[in-house]
Formats: structure tokens, sequence, C-alpha cells
């Protein structure tokens, strides 16, 4: 199962984190975040099947109880998704391949949306709360990765996981917050998940997401394959309080649907696989014209 510390993630030989120069020492100012360019976090990023993860990142960070009262209670998630989607991706691509004040315009916008999103035992500015969407991005889009192309070295894998930490700090995470190596993440990871208790927010936002109505009838025809991958991708612990299903015929099918997407996808040409990226950062350009 994915996620899990019972995977390779925990069985491989770290490196610790003095041994990798990814990420720049001084990275834990906001300097070093707008300035630094994280290229080996560009290898999975730029990808656009980390897409297929969209689903399974949400749901692991609305299981997480402070971030899913947020979304539950400050969100219009039900009527826009693709809406949340764009946000997602748009700070996401921004931290990785957007320049300097591209960088500090969308870090500046969501420090401002997430100054209202406040309740009670929650905070959209909880370093905690932070620390664990991050955690999500990072843990999906390297997960969805080595699915397609294959494992990464363990010492180029420890660069990656380096190079992630910049969409934590870029949120106002305390640099010392994101684990010293991917051992230590792990072993947050596997903790974090068998504390969560999947509230009624989380399972609302779930269904929101997995059967909605409201989306364009293009996304809702794929919501068959966003439901198997989401199911074979979650924690078995998550999946099932989410009461999502498996069986031996969707395993089957999901089985089918990787080995296609692994037969196919790495040979695409480069523009279309790149083709999120480029139509997101074009998009944030647009409508950042008057700010950057």
């Amino acid at each position: 199962m994915v996620y899990s510390k019972s995977s390779n993630h925990s069985q491989e030989e770290e490196k610790p984190r003095s041994d990798t120069t990814s990420a720049p020492e001084s990275r834990n100012t906001l300097d070093a975040v707008l300035h630094h360019e994280p290229k080996e976090a560009q290898k999975i990023v730029r990808e656009g099947l980390i897409l297929a993860g969209g689903a399974v990142a949400i749901l692991l960070q609305v299981a997480n109880p402070g971030v899913g009262a947020g979304v539950h209670e400050h969100s219009n998630f039900a009527y826009r998704p693709v809406d949340r989607l764009r946000t997602t991706m748009t700070y996401i691509y921004c931290i990785t391949f957007g320049s300097p004040a591209e960088k500090a315009a969308i870090i500046s916008m969501v420090h401002n949306a997430h100054s209202t999103v406040k309740g009670k035992g929650y905070s959209a500015d909880d370093p905690e709360l932070q620390m664990w969407v991050a955690a999500t991005l990072y843990a999906a889009g390297t997960d969805i990765y080595e699915k397609v192309f294959g494992s990464f070295s363990s010492a180029e894998a420890e660069r990656i996981y380096q190079d992630y930490s910049v969409l934590a700090t870029a949120l106002r995470v305390p640099p010392e917050m994101w684990p010293a190596d991917r051992r230590a993440f792990w072993a947050y990871w596997d903790a974090m998940i068998e504390s969560f208790e999947i509230t009624n927010h989380a399972k609302s936002v779930a269904h929101d997401l997995l059967y909605s109505k409201r989306v364009p009838i293009w996304i809702r025809a794929g919501l068959l394959v966003v439901r198997l991958l989401t199911a074979e991708w979650l924690p078995s612990r998550l999946r099932e309080a989410y009461g999502l299903k498996t069986s031996k015929i969707r395993r089957t099918m999901y089985a089918v649907f990787m080995g296609i997407t692994r037969g196919v996808y790495p040979h695409l040409p480069r523009f279309a696989r790149e083709y999120p990226k480029h139509y997101y950062m074009k998009d944030m350009r647009k409508r950042m014209k008057d700010i950057v």
C-alpha cells in the first residue's frame, strides 16, 4: 500500500540532510524561497500526470481535522472544485517554476486568503497544518511519478525530498519543521496517518469531490477513474474510513490502467506531458499582470 512505513520509502539507506545540496543553506528566509530554483522537484512537478493524484492529496489533507474543518467551513468546494484545483496547481507551479516576483505575489495572495480562515480549534496559518498540506503534495507527487517512471535512486530521491521543502517554507512553515531526511519524513507521515479519525467534514469533502455533479461533463466522465485511483492510492486505514471500495475486480482494473499508463505516458511528447504546467502558468500570469 502506498504511503506506508512498510514500503521501500523507509527501508532504503537514507542520507543525512547535511549531505545534500539541493536546497540553499539559507532557505529559511523568504529571500531564499524566492530565489531558489528547485530543479530536483521540477522533475516531478512538470509532469501533468501528477494531476491524477489531486483527489488523493485533497483527501489526505482533509483527513487532518484542522484542515478538514477549514475547508468545510470556509470553502465553496462543492460548487467550485475546478477553481480549487486551479488554486492548488497555480501555487505548486509558481513556487517551483515562477520568477521571484511571481513567487512573492502568489505567496502574498495565499497568506491573505488564509488570514480569514480561522475557527474553533483551527487556523489556516497554523504551521502544523501547512506542514501537513505540503507533506501530502510531496508524498502524492513523488509516489505517482515513481509508479509510472520507476523508482529514484536513494541519493536522487533525497535531493528531490529536500527540494520539496520549499512548498512548506513558502507557507511560512519554519524550516526546522520539515523532517531532516526521508526516514524522518516517513516516520512523521505514518504517525500522522495513524492519528487521524475521519470527520464528517472530511467525508463531505470526499463526496463532493468524487461524486460531484457540478463539475463540467468532461471531468464528470473521468470521476470513475479518479475514484478507482484514489481508492488504491489511499492508505488502507483512510480508504476504509472514507468508505471507498476496493475488490479483486477493481484491483485488476487498476493494474490494467496503470500498465497502459506506464507503457504510453513516458513516450508522449514533452509538450503534451507539460501542458498543464504551461496552462496554469499562463493563466496565473494573465491574472497577475497588474500585480507582478
